[in-house]
């Protein structure tokens, strides 16, 4: 397992206790891991829940509508990327 940065395991501690996965380290989660479909078993849904639990942290929007948002939401390094992305720019 690739080994997180510290923006990373901020948003792993975010993702963790806003769709309340009890069970789940976020130190565990592995930044290039599969977000959906791998072992979070995270589905669209937890895509919203994720959404708003960022706009409401970082004070930016993640649209439904964005063109890149498969690549976005496909794991943890990516939407950790794209978080710092948008709050840079």
């Amino acid at each position: 397992m690739a080994t997180q940065t510290t923006a990373e395991h901020e948003l792993a501690i975010l993702i963790v206790d806003a769709l309340n996965l009890e069970t789940v380290d976020p130190t565990q989660i592995d930044p290039q891991a599969p977000l959906f479909g791998g072992d979070l078993g995270l589905d669209s849904i937890d895509a919203l829940e994720i959404a708003l639990a960022v706009s409401k942290r970082y004070g930016m929007q993640l649209r439904s509508d964005h063109p890149d948002n498969q690549h976005i939401f496909s794991s943890l390094h990516a939407l950790s990327e794209h978080i710092e992305r948008e709050r840079t720019a």
